[in-house]
């Protein structure tokens, strides 16, 4: 048995999600997610960059992975998470 290709990629909770997002990145994460041991992430340190009040951060990171789990990212197949909930960021 060959071992599946890493995969990791990670979105903005800027705003949002739009078709361009779901056309440049999140179709294809759907797809390569049974293919590729997939890791997607929502970047929300990356957003710390933005001028928001970190409550409306917390809820756009929120309603960022709903909507990939909404477009068809399945936990089950890929990893998802936000950096700033993952152990290894904040070390």
């Amino acid at each position: 048995m060959t071992a599946m290709s890493k995969v990791f990629s990670g979105i903005q909770p800027s705003g949002d999600l739009h078709l361009g997002n779901y056309l440049g990145a999140i179709r294809n994460w759907v797809a390569d997610q049974y293919v590729h041991d997939a890791i997607y992430c929502v970047v929300d340190l990356h957003a710390l960059t933005l001028d928001i009040e970190p409550d409306e951060l917390r809820i756009r990171t929120y309603e960022t992975a709903l909507d990939l789990l909404a477009a068809g990212i399945d936990p089950d197949a890929a990893s998802c998470s936000s950096r700033a909930r993952s152990p290894s960021t904040l070390a």
